[in-house]
């Protein structure tokens, strides 16, 4: 992958950043953040993913808040409760309909979980959710827009769209001490 700013690229920028689990990355715009990268199967895919899906530049060169946020991400994959619900995303790209899923995701905190038909009602739709599945397997901010705290009603772990799926989603689950689908929360010196 080129890190260099082409002309249709110029808006848009990303980078890439070290945590427990791997290489993470963040893209943004001017009006914030567009895209949030969890790892893929190697720094090298995991880049181009981040790359190809937002047209975005490499850069070393981090506003202070895009600084922050992965800062805060490596903070979160060591084990840290981390609040990401100040980040500011660039939502241009998504509907309202998704915008108000995201939204009312974004108020569940490290350490809970919800279901899709609660986020339903938290919309006052109580009938999307299944359209709420949808919106889940096509969230560009995974982590800042914690999908991975949305179970089955059933308390199942459900699906994942990012790299590992499953594991990736009770991995994350555990960090944060929640039960879900039979996985017990990590203990506490597990890091140490």
């Amino acid at each position: 992958m080129t890190r260099d700013a082409g002309p249709d690229r110029a808006e848009a920028h990303f980078h890439l950043f070290d945590t427990a689990i791997g290489a993470c990355g963040l893209a943004w715009t001017d009006a914030g953040i567009i895209s949030v990268q969890l790892p893929e199967a190697s720094e090298a895919a995991t880049e181009a993913r981040l790359g190809r899906t937002c047209a975005a530049a490499w850069t070393d060169a981090l506003p202070r808040d895009i600084a922050a946020c992965g800062e805060g991400m490596q903070r979160y994959f060591s084990g840290e409760a981390v609040d990401f619900s100040d980040v500011t995303l660039d939502t241009r790209r998504i509907n309202a309909f998704r915008a108000s899923v995201y939204d009312a995701l974004r108020k569940v905190m490290w350490g809970e979980t919800t279901s899709y038909g609660a986020l339903a009602r938290d919309i006052g739709d109580p009938g999307a959710a299944r359209a709420i599945g949808a919106v889940m397997g096509k969230n560009p901010w995974p982590l800042v827009v914690p999908c991975h705290r949305v179970l089955a009603a059933s308390g199942k772990i459900g699906g994942f769209s990012a790299f590992g799926g499953r594991a990736t989603k009770r991995l994350m689950l555990q960090l944060e001490k929640c039960d879900a689908d039979g996985a017990a929360p990590m203990l506490p010196g597990l890091f140490d």
